[in-house]
C-alpha cells in the first residue's frame, strides 16, 4: 500500500489521458485535485465508483475540485469505459504503471484465497499547492463522494 499520507508533496507525475493528453501534475497548480485509483475500467466496482464521482460533479465543480481517474488500462479501454459512462472527466491510461507506482497503490492483493498483484482502490486529494490533504484506501464505491467531499 502506499506510503504517501497528508501533508505529502504529491509525486510529480505525468501520464496520458484516453485521448493522448498529457497530464501533468503543475497543470493542476492552484487548483484542487482528485485523483482516484481503480483496478479495472467498466468493472461493477470500478463503474460504481467512477459514476458516483460523475453525478456529483456539478458539487466538485462548486467547491474547485479538477478529478483525474488512473488505471492499469489501454487508452482504448478507457475511452470506452469514459464513453459509454458519460464521465466528465479524463481518465489516465498508466499501462506502463509510471503514475500508478509513484503513488505506491500497486502491490499484491487478495481475492477468493490467490494473491495477485494489482491495483488498490485508493483515492489522494490534493491541495492548490500540490500537497495530499486526504488518502483514501477504504473507498465506498456507490458514496465515494461524499467521503471526498
Amino acid at each position: 500500500m502506499t506510503n504517501l499520507k497528508p501533508g505529502d508533496k504529491a509525486p510529480d507525475f505525468s501520464g496520458k489521458d484516453q485521448d493522448g493528453n498529457l497530464h501533468k501534475l503543475t497543470d493542476y497548480s492552484g487548483k484542487k485535485l482528485v485523483v482516484f485509483f481503480y483496478p479495472k475500467a467498466s468493472t461493477p466496482g470500478c463503474t460504481a465508483e467512477a459514476c458516483n464521482l460523475r453525478d456529483n460533479w456539478s458539487k466538485f465543480q462548486e467547491e474547485g475540485y479538477e478529478i483525474l481517474g488512473v488505471s492499469a488500462d489501454s487508452a482504448r479501454r478507457q475511452t470506452n469505459f469514459k464513453t459509454k459512462n458519460e464521465l466528465p472527466f479524463p481518465l489516465l491510461a498508466d499501462e506502463d504503471k509510471a503514475v500508478i507506482e509513484a503513488f505506491g497503490v500497486w502491490g499484491p492483493k487478495k481475492f477468493m484465497g490467490r494473491t495477485y498483484d494489482g491495483i488498490h482502490r485508493t483515492t489522494f486529494v490534493i491541495d492548490e499547492t500540490g500537497t495530499i490533504k486526504e488518502v483514501i484506501t477504504k473507498v465506498k464505491t456507490k458514496a465515494h463522494a461524499e467521503q471526498i467531499l
